[in-house]
């Protein structure tokens, strides 16, 4: 007979679902939570510091991080890259060029040669610190880069859970009260710890912050742009051109299908990049509002191509990227929203900087109607 004062178990897609199997999997996990229990954001040490998922409704409420089961329970290390998942994660840029440490000196640029350094991919950071409301994280690395030039550096990592005052001052709007909301901040820092300056002979790196959302067949990215910014609106042909299908741009604003049905990827230049990317998912009216550094200096940014660059420091500030079937295979059911700092131009001891803010409101479309107007001028309904 089932005893009733069992705990029901939780349903798959709720944070409590995903909290109960990371403790089985993730023995390390931190949780850091509010004083109601509402707002809550599951960080793994074990896999770099990494936000593996955030809820704005408590252990019921929706979990907005894409996590891969299967991989996050057998551990086993895949070549190429281990999709974990998490909702939002610290990797280096470049991805490719010359600068690269994704592939080996003398190697072409091909899937078969690109490989995630384990450092950023498998391997744990150092736990600093942690409370109920922040976790701060350490980690120091070596990489030979494309070139062949050494790299030492030192990661620090701090992830911070935001107040309703915190989101309301980053967004400049008074939030409803008819809407849930969560919202963190990762602040990155890399130091030279090496004796070389990084420059455009020795090679340099960027900051570069991924997050990995669950993709739905109504969930749309959307990223406002300088109209009056010089060159390309954005970047399409990472993977072949994206199809017109997929996206359009209107009226100052980007839209781009993030469904996980065709695999593609986008990027916006520091000219025409603002500091806001986000997404809504009409399927459960969450609307997803990205917030990040962005240098008003005419700052460079390396460029990420799978190619040797005529100027790798042409590269773009923001991107997104949607998954879909490659080569037989897909990663899973998930799209990427990603920040970049500029090019780390450091001298031996120097430290560059980057933050970044996810921020998930759910509830009544009116409400979110007000917060996507302010920040992305248009209503929820337009996203599409």
């Amino acid at each position: 007979m089932l005893n009733s004062c069992a705990p029901v178990p939780s349903t798959k897609g709720s944070f409590g679902f995903d909290l109960e199997f990371l403790k089985k999997s993730e023995p390390e996990i931190l949780v850091l939570e509010d004083e109601k229990g509402d707002a809550k954001v599951i960080i793994s040490p074990a896999l770099q510091g990494r936000v593996m998922t955030s809820t704005a409704g408590g252990d019921k409420g929706i979990s907005f991080g894409w996590l891969n089961y299967d991989l996050l329970a057998s551990r086993k290390i895949s070549k190429h890259m281990t999709a974990f998942g998490g909702e939002e994660r610290f990797w280096l840029g470049p991805e490719g060029g010359q600068f690269s440490v994704y592939f080996k000196q003398g190697k072409d640029f091909s899937f078969e040669n690109w490989q995630v350094p384990k450092e950023l991919d498998s391997s744990p950071f150092e736990v600093q610190s942690a409370t109920k409301t922040e976790a701060k994280f350490v980690q120091n690395m070596y990489f030979q880069n494309y070139i062949g030039n050494d790299l030492y550096l030192r990661v620090n990592r701090d992830i911070r859970l935001l107040t309703p005052a915190n989101i309301q001052t980053l967004i400049e709007i008074n939030p409803s009260g008819d809407l849930k909301m969560v919202g963190f901040e990762t602040t990155n820092s890399i130091t030279n710890t090496g004796e070389k300056q990084w420059n455009e002979t020795h090679g340099m790196l960027s900051i570069w912050i991924l997050s990995m959302l669950n993709a739905t067949e109504k969930t749309v990215v959307v990223a406002p742009f300088k109209t009056d910014g010089k060159g390309p609106i954005y970047t399409d042909d990472y993977f072949g051109q994206v199809p017109s299908s997929r996206l359009r741009n209107e009226n100052g604003v980007i839209f781009f299908k993030a469904d996980a049905k065709y695999r593609s990827k986008i990027g916006i230049s520091p000219a025409r990049a603002l500091p806001f990317i986000g997404s809504y998912d009409a399927e459960k009216q969450v609307l997803t509002v990205a917030q990040f550094d962005l240098p008003n200096d005419h700052s460079p940014y390396l460029n990420g191509k799978w190619e040797l660059q005529a100027d790798p420091l042409q590269g773009d500030a923001v991107n997104a990227y949607n998954d879909g079937i490659n080569n037989g295979t897909q990663l899973g059911q998930f799209y990427e929203i990603e920040s970049s700092s500029p090019a780390a131009a450091l001298q031996p001891g120097k430290t560059l900087t980057h933050h970044h803010r996810t921020i998930h409101f759910t509830g009544d479309k009116n409400a979110l109607d007000k917060i996507s107007l302010h920040v992305f001028g248009i209503r929820v309904d337009q996203i599409k």
